[in-house]
């Protein structure tokens, strides 16, 4: 079978994931205590594929567990406003910990940007979800971010011919991005206008920023993987790779999401 007639072999096994995928995300949105959980889960996961990612072969289950069990403490006992502060201290104490371990420079600057993204740039979906009307807000921030993903997905299966990374990620095409983005937005106008109650062009404007800032989190994990010449950060999703190669579009959307956006249907 030529390539070109097999080009969507792979979409009913991630399918099949996106099935456990929904399902997961709907138990842990669905209270306030999940969701520490649930973002903790991420950060411990997530942790342990950037060690994978960077080479770091000393024992990563031990310092993975360190950071998801101690962002959840943070997040229990500690407000919003206190949660960086004291996520600075636990990025510092994570950091001398492979200080003592030797871990050459390269190395340390992969665990500086995986403490980054774990404990500051996810910890934003908790804070969606913990803002007023915060279940309607991290159901609409997942859903446009992940189906953004599937639609430059499915937009550059069918129409792909210029591709816009090909140094970085080359089964990307502007073809994709393009017609990605625009589905995006007619999604942002569906959701938002009964998730969110906003009009039209506050809904436009978000599905716009969502859709380009997605792409470029995609695009931000593909040039580390490919630095760390691997193609997925792990295996725990058949058919998408590791979590992170999953969650990456949110490494963006989430912070920006919550800072800029919501300002936005702030009503």
């Amino acid at each position: 079978m030529k390539p070109e007639e097999n080009k969507f072999a792979d979409v009913p096994l991630r399918v099949k994931t996106w099935i456990y995928i929904i399902i997961v995300f709907a138990l842990g949105i669905s209270h306030p205590i999940a969701m520490k959980v649930f973002v903790s889960w991420i950060s411990f996961q997530c942790f342990f594929e950037f060690l994978r990612l960077y080479k770091i072969h000393s024992n990563r289950i031990i310092p993975s567990l360190f950071v998801g069990t101690a962002q959840f403490l943070l997040f229990y006992f500690f407000t919003f406003e206190n949660y960086f502060l004291y996520s600075t201290a636990l990025a510092v104490i994570v950091l001398l910990y492979f200080l003592l371990l030797k871990t050459n420079i390269k190395k340390l600057y992969g665990v500086l940007i995986a403490l980054m993204v774990c404990l500051l740039a996810f910890p934003h979906l908790l804070f969606v979800r913990e803002t007023v009307s915060g279940l309607n807000a991290i159901i609409f921030l997942v859903v446009v971010t992940e189906l953004n993903d599937v639609f430059q997905y499915l937009m550059g299966k069918f129409f792909g011919k210029h591709k816009i990374t090909p140094k970085i990620s080359p089964n990307k095409t502007l073809e994709g991005f393009i017609g990605g983005v625009f589905l995006t937005v007619i999604l942002s106008n569906i959701l938002g206008s009964f998730l969110l109650q906003a009009d039209i062009l506050i809904n436009t404007i978000v599905g716009v920023i969502l859709g380009v800032s997605g792409f470029f989190g995609d695009v931000f994990m593909s040039y580390l993987k490919r630095k760390g010449s691997v193609k997925d950060t792990g295996a725990l999703l058949p058919g998408h790779g590791g979590l992170l190669d999953r969650m990456d579009s949110l490494i963006f959307n989430a912070p920006i999401f919550f800072w800029i956006l919501t300002l936005l249907i702030t009503r």
